[in-house]
């Protein structure tokens, strides 16, 4: 099964084994990973399961980020303006289907999640 190591705000790590086909916010939430609220149980209204990929996976989570996602995402870029110029590979978790290729996969959390 694949794994997703999760990154606190704070540097904390969680190994988390995600099966194939499951997305990478319930991986959190069934596992209680702090910094994931994932409050539309991913219906793609809410934007808090924001995550940030890393750079040497940004191309393997399923392309860029759809019309949808950007503009919920947009809705909370303020949230992030003290991540810093890192924090650049801001995706919704619940939009990140794990696929076998994904195993190690590495997201780091946001400092916060709401307002």
């Amino acid at each position: 099964m694949p794994k997703v190591i999760y990154i606190e705000h704070g540097g904390t790590a969680h190994e988390i084994d995600v099966p194939v086909g499951e997305n990478v916010m319930r991986g959190a939430l069934y596992n209680n990973v702090p910094g994931i609220a994932g409050e539309c149980g991913g219906a793609l209204s809410c934007a808090t399961c924001r995550c940030f990929i890393d750079d040497a996976w940004a191309a393997k989570v399923g392309g860029p980020a759809t019309h949808e996602e950007r503009e919920l995402l947009e809705a909370v870029t303020d949230l992030d303006a003290d991540e810093g110029p890192a924090r650049h590979n801001v995706r919704l978790s619940c939009q990140i289907s794990m696929t076998d290729d994904l195993d190690g996969l590495v997201v780091c959390l946001p400092a916060k999640q709401y307002a």
